[in-house]
């Protein structure tokens, strides 16, 4: 009779022991993968406010530009436009 004892208790014991094993491999991949993140974080937020800082540069001198040719476009010309020369208008019976 104390064998069977024996046997339901090393079946007990390798499925709790199975489960334990597999939570604590997961949980060592989780903290794993959370301090290889953690160490990527600084550059990646170093290149997120390098991309930032270009496009708004890129931004700003377009918007320079356009406000420049706004202004430029109504500020008008310095001198009032060219007018056309008359032409000289045929006198009848002149020679």
């Amino acid at each position: 009779m104390e064998r069977p004892v024996i046997v339901a208790l090393l079946l007990v014991g390798l499925i709790i022991g199975s489960g334990v094993g597999s939570s604590y491999a997961r949980a060592r991949r989780g903290w794993k993968d959370y301090q290889t993140a953690k160490k990527t974080v600084p550059g990646a937020r170093r290149a997120a406010w390098l991309l930032i800082k270009v496009v708004s540069t890129k931004v700003g001198v377009i918007a320079l530009l356009l406000v420049g040719a706004v202004a430029y476009a109504a500020a008008g010309p310095d001198e009032p436009a060219p007018q056309p020369s008359p032409t000289p208008s045929a006198t009848p019976g002149g020679r």
